[in-house]
C-alpha cells in the first residue's frame, strides 16, 4: 500500500466540497472587483525566483524544490505565484496592450519544503491577486479591503489587519543602516539565520520567530523612525482610507512579510479562532515597486495578496462555518425491479439534462434498503419507478423532508420538480 508523501494530503468526498467552496467565494469576491483569471505552470525557470522572491528569503535558501531537468535546465516548483503571474503579464505584453492596472486573480498548488504543521502542508492551495501598473495608494487600499471583505464573506469574525510600510528607497536605505548599527554588537548572539539576513537583507531579520531573537529585535529601531516625507504621507493616506471604510488595524512595526519584492504598505490577516486556537496570518500581501522591471518589463508598480486554502478551510471547520453547504443531492430515483432498470435509466439521463443532481439505484434493494440510501444521500426527493408507473407514464414522488407524497405525470415532471425545489430553497432562505 502506498501512504501520501510527508507534507501532502489527499483532499476527498466534503473536505473537497469545502475546498471548492472557498474558492469560489473568493474568486466571487475577486470578479466583483473586475479581476480576471490567470493559470500559469507549475514549473518555472529556478532563476525566475532566485531574482524575484530575493535570496535572502527563506522560500528561496531552505524551501524551493529545485531540480535539473533531462535537457539540464535548473526548473523550480512553484513555491508562490506572484513571480510567475508578473512574469506572464510581461510575456504577453499585457502592460503594452491593455488598460492599467492588470489585474489578476489565481488559485492552485505551490510546493515548499517546509515543517509540515496544522493548516501548513509542502503542497498546498493558495488564492491571490495582483493588481500591477498603477503606482496609487488606492490601489493598495483595494487589494487590502478585498481581502478583509472575502474573510467577512466566509464568514470570518474579528478579523485582525496588520499593516506596516516599508517605504520608498530612501527610508529603507536610511533604515538598513540604523539596523546595521544596533545589531552590529549583538548579531553574534542570534540564531544563524539571522547571521545570514544581517549580510543579506537584514530586514528578514524583524520576521524572525526564534524567542531570544524576537528580545533582540523587539529593543530595534522601528520603520517609523525613518520615513522619508513622501513615504509618510503615502502611509498616511492609507491608514486614513482604511479608518473611513470601517475597517479596523493595527500598525505592526516589525511586520516585513517574507519576500524580498516588497516595498511601500505590507500586511497580514491575522485570526484566532472561536476555540481560542491562533492560527496566525491567513494570509496577507504588499506592495512592490521593482518587481515587475527585475522579472524583464517595464518600470511599473504593483500590489497583491494570497490566502491558504488550508488554513482557511482549517480554521471554518474549528469555527463550524461549514453548516450550511452540505451537498444535497436532488432526487433519488428509485426503480423497483430489474424490469425497471432501463426505464430508471432513460429518465435518470432525462433528468440529469434538465439540470437535477439525480442518483439511482441499480441494485435488487427493498423499498426500505432504498430509502435508507436516500437518507444517506442527503436527496431531498425520492422518485419511485414500477411496473404500474411505466405502463402509465407516471411515477410517485416523495418528499423526504415531509413525508409528502404525489403522483406525477411524465409531461408535468420537469415543471413539478421546478417549482417543488424552488419553494425549498424559498423556505430555506426565510
Amino acid at each position: 500500500m502506498y501512504s501520501v508523501l510527508k507534507g501532502t494530503h489527499d483532499v476527498i468526498l466534503d473536505e473537497a466540497r469545502k475546498y471548492s467552496y472557498v474558492e469560489a467565494v473568493l474568486i466571487k469576491v475577486a470578479e466583483l472587483y473586475n479581476y480576471k483569471e490567470f493559470r500559469t505552470p507549475i514549473i518555472e525557470s529556478s532563476d525566475l525566483f532566485t531574482r524575484s522572491v530575493g535570496e535572502s528569503s527563506d522560500i528561496v535558501r531552505k524551501e524551493m524544490y529545485t531540480f535539473l531537468d533531462k535537457g539540464n535546465r535548473l526548473i523550480t516548483l512553484r513555491p508562490e505565484f506572484t513571480a510567475g503571474i508578473v512574469r506572464s503579464m510581461v510575456n504577453n505584453k499585457l502592460f503594452a496592450n491593455m488598460d492599467l492596472p492588470v489585474k489578476a486573480y489565481y488559485v492552485g498548488p505551490n510546493f515548499r519544503y517546509e515543517r509540515p504543521q496544522q493548516g501548513r502542508y509542502r503542497q498546498f492551495n493558495q488564492f491571490g491577486i495582483e493588481s500591477c501598473g498603477v503606482d496609487n495608494f488606492y490601489r493598495d487600499i483595494e487589494v487590502i479591503s478585498l481581502g478583509y471583505n472575502a474573510l467577512q464573506m466566509l464568514g470570518f469574525k474579528d478579523v485582525k489587519l496588520k499593516i506596516n510600510t516599508l517605504g520608498d528607497d530612501e527610508t529603507r536605505e536610511n533604515y538598513k543602516g540604523a539596523l546595521k548599527a544596533y545589531f552590529s554588537d549583538k548579531i553574534n548572539l542570534m540564531c544563524d539565520d539571522c547571521k545570514e539576513r544581517f549580510e543579506k537583507n537584514i530586514l528578514r531579520i524583524l520576521d524572525c520567530k526564534v524567542p531570544s531573537d524576537i528580545e533582540i529585535v523587539k529593543e530595534a529601531p522601528k520603520i517609523n523612525e525613518f520615513l522619508s516625507e513622501n513615504a509618510k504621507n503615502n502611509f498616511q493616506n492609507i491608514t486614513k482610507a482604511l479608518k473611513e471604510m470601517d475597517i479596523p488595524f493595527e500598525i505592526d512595526t516589525n511586520l516585513v512579510r517574507g519576500l524580498d519584492y516588497y516595498t511601500g504598505v505590507v500586511f497580514e490577516y491575522q485570526y484566532s479562532s472561536s476555540k481560542n486556537k491562533n492560527y496566525g496570518a491567513l494570509g496577507g500581501g504588499g506592495h512592490y515597486g521593482k518587481l515587475i522591471k527585475e522579472i524583464g518589463g517595464p518600470d511599473l508598480e504593483g500590489v497583491g495578496l494570497a490566502f491558504g486554502i488550508e488554513r482557511l478551510v482549517s480554521i471554518m471547520n474549528d469555527d463550524e462555518l461549514f453548516n450550511d453547504i452540505a451537498q444535497d443531492l436532488d432526487i433519488y430515483l428509485m426503480p423497483i425491479g430489474k424490469e425497471s432498470f432501463e426505464e430508471a435509466n432513460k429518465l435518470t439521463n432525462f433528468l440529469r439534462l434538465n439540470g437535477f443532481s439525480v442518483e439511482v439505484c441499480f441494485e435488487n434493494k427493498n423499498m426500505g434498503q432504498m430509502f435508507k440510501k436516500a437518507e444517506r444521500r442527503l436527496a431531498k426527493y425520492a422518485l419511485i419507478l414500477g411496473e404500474n408507473e411505466i405502463k402509465d407514464k407516471k411515477v410517485e414522488l416523495k418528499n423526504l423532508k415531509t413525508k409528502e407524497q404525489i403522483e406525477v405525470n411524465y409531461d408535468d415532471l420537469i415543471d413539478t420538480l421546478d417549482n417543488l425545489i424552488d419553494e425549498d430553497e424559498h423556505e430555506h432562505l426565510d
